[in-house]
């Protein structure tokens, strides 16, 4: 037994193989535990049907493989003997960081894995923005709270009093709440309307309380774009759209009943004016003809009969344009049929009464 650097040749031995388990797991800790998760973990998830296990295997390769490290420092150091003892609340204090800190990998990479997993395979399947508007900020709200409790973990392991930081951030939230306001409510009735999807982009909708109506170009957090027919962008807060009553024109399809009102003159035989209005809506171009094309006669007005036109066409774009089509139809098979539309006109009469004198 020889001693050098004052270490006897029994801690020479131990310090040699502490440092062959370091350097083993540091060189081929990475390619173990990537045959492990890889080739034998891949062949247990490749029997289920979803991802979703795919997503959390990634998030689990590169925090195993330094929790395999720490461990084997760990290992290493404890199999040293002749180390001061007043080490040992300092290494356990090291160790208890490290562990934490690939614990807390391992928890980011997988919250960052499952919204990937979620805007890939399932988000995208379906017909809305979810994904697009939602994901993002749910996933940087997932992230702000993860830090928030790693710290708070970290500060509460060395007996700092976490209560009064909790506290300033519960003010402080309050605090941006109030502030905010107007944008949190545009912006939690962003949420609403992406989840109820009372209409989706490329709906022709109609906002009845600000009479506006055109194509649905963009559903944002905080607004909703518009494009109406003259082409103009009308940007609509989303807490006035929660608030409104919405008309859409594209659901549950684009079919779309449109209707005018056309009088006739008293003394008009009915049905063949009726039969006539019949007809010329038929004729036009545009019409479904599929559809039943009516005209009823509904109310007796001061200088005609009224009667109202309705028929369907296929898409809910073509209604000025079928507007101009019908009521051009309606004009000349009424003109051609010598079936009077009258004008208002008022008749006054003067009744002299007997006994008066000017």
């Amino acid at each position: 037994m020889f001693t050098f650097l004052k270490l006897q040749s029994e801690q020479w031995l131990n310090l040699g193989i502490s440092l062959l388990i370091v350097t083993a797991v540091l060189i081929l800790g990475r390619w173990v535990f990537r045959v492990l998760i890889d080739q034998v973990a891949r062949l247990l998830i490749q029997r289920t049907r979803t991802t979703l296990d795919d997503a959390v295997l990634a998030a689990l390769r590169l925090p195993l493989y330094w929790l395999g490290v720490v461990l084997a420092f760990q290992v290493a150091l404890v199999r040293l003997d002749f180390l001061p003892a007043s080490w040992d609340a300092d290494l356990s204090e090291i160790f208890y960081m490290a562990y934490l800190v690939a614990g807390f990998i391992f928890v980011w990479q997988l919250v960052q894995n499952v919204f990937s997993w979620y805007a890939r395979d399932v988000a995208a399947r379906s017909e809305t923005n979810f994904a697009e508007q939602l994901l993002p900020f749910f996933r940087r709200v997932a992230m702000i709270i993860l830090g928030l409790i790693g710290i708070i973990m970290l500060l509460g392991h060395f007996n700092v009093d976490v209560s009064g930081f909790v506290a300033t951030l519960g003010i402080g939230s309050v605090a941006i709440a109030l502030a905010a306001q107007a944008t949190l409510t545009d912006t939690i009735s962003g949420f609403a309307i992406m989840l109820d999807r009372p209409f989706k982009i490329g709906d022709r909708i109609e906002i009845q309380e600000l009479a506006t109506w055109g194509d649905v170009v963009d559903i944002g957090l905080r607004s909703s774009r518009i494009r109406t027919r003259d082409n103009r962008m009308v940007i609509v807060p989303n807490s006035i759209i929660s608030q409104s009553l919405i008309v859409n024109y594209s659901y549950p399809d684009t079919k779309y009943r449109i209707q005018v009102k056309i009088g006739v003159a008293y003394g008009t035989d009915l049905e063949m004016a009726r039969q006539t209005m019949v007809e010329a809506v038929r004729g036009v171009e545009g019409v479904l003809p599929d559809q039943e094309v009516e005209a009823l006669f509904l109310e007796f007005g001061p200088s005609a009969l009224i009667f109202r036109v309705r028929w369907w066409l296929d898409s809910y774009a073509d209604t000025r344009r079928m507007f101009d089509k019908v009521n051009t139809a309606l004009y000349t098979a009424l003109n051609e049929a010598t079936i009077e539309i009258p004008y208002p006109q008022m008749e006054i009469r003067y009744k002299e009464l007997s006994g008066q004198t000017s």
